[in-house]
């Protein structure tokens, strides 16, 4: 009997967010726990998913996405490329501590180079990341504007990301979210 493989498979890959973690903050120039820092990345993640869970997004590149999108910023506020730069650090790290194909390398490329720029329509997991980030405006003073979110599911998630992000709510699963976060 031949091996038909399940088709949701070719859509997910194997990675160790502790190990992609640890390579982004060896050179992490801001505060681990400033605003762009590993607890923004963990309340963007969880947006992220929830959102991926209601548009259909690929949950991995939007998993992926919360840890690189701003993984190489070097000021907390104005800071050109560093979507772009992030993008480029992925890159590094594909083949070695995760693994995507081409098509799904480049929707995680596109989503990080392009998280900045205000954009509200194309794919949906280039949306499901930009708005996952939007959601967490929060933290920094500012409320994500409904008309700024791509979804109908950001949009529907707001009161409740925005609350978790102005309290600057520590996303735990049991603690090992945190764990995995902080490398404790």
């Amino acid at each position: 009997m031949e091996h038909v493989e399940d088709p949701s498979s070719t859509q997910r890959s194997a990675h160790d967010p502790a190990a992609i973690l640890q390579a982004i903050l060896t050179d992490y120039l801001l505060p681990v726990r400033g605003d762009h820092g590993v607890v923004h990345w963990a309340r963007v993640m969880e947006n992220g998913l929830r959102l991926a869970d209601a548009t259909g997004a690929d949950r991995e590149v939007v998993t992926l996405f919360a840890m690189f999108h701003d993984a190489r910023r070097v000021n907390e506020y104005r800071d050109e490329g560093h979507g772009l730069r992030g993008g480029h650090l992925a890159r590094t790290l594909r083949g070695t501590l995760f693994h995507l194909d081409d098509a799904r390398f480049e929707l995680l490329f596109e989503a990080c180079r392009l998280h900045t720029d205000g954009l509200t329509t194309g794919e949906p997991t280039l949306l499901a990341c930009w708005d996952a980030d939007r959601l967490d405006l929060g933290r920094v003073g500012i409320t994500p504007r409904l008309d700024r979110l791509c979804t109908d599911a950001a949009r529907e998630l707001l009161p409740w990301a925005h609350k978790r992000a102005i309290v600057d709510h520590k996303p735990l699963d049991g603690g090992r979210r945190e764990r995995c976060v902080t490398g404790r």
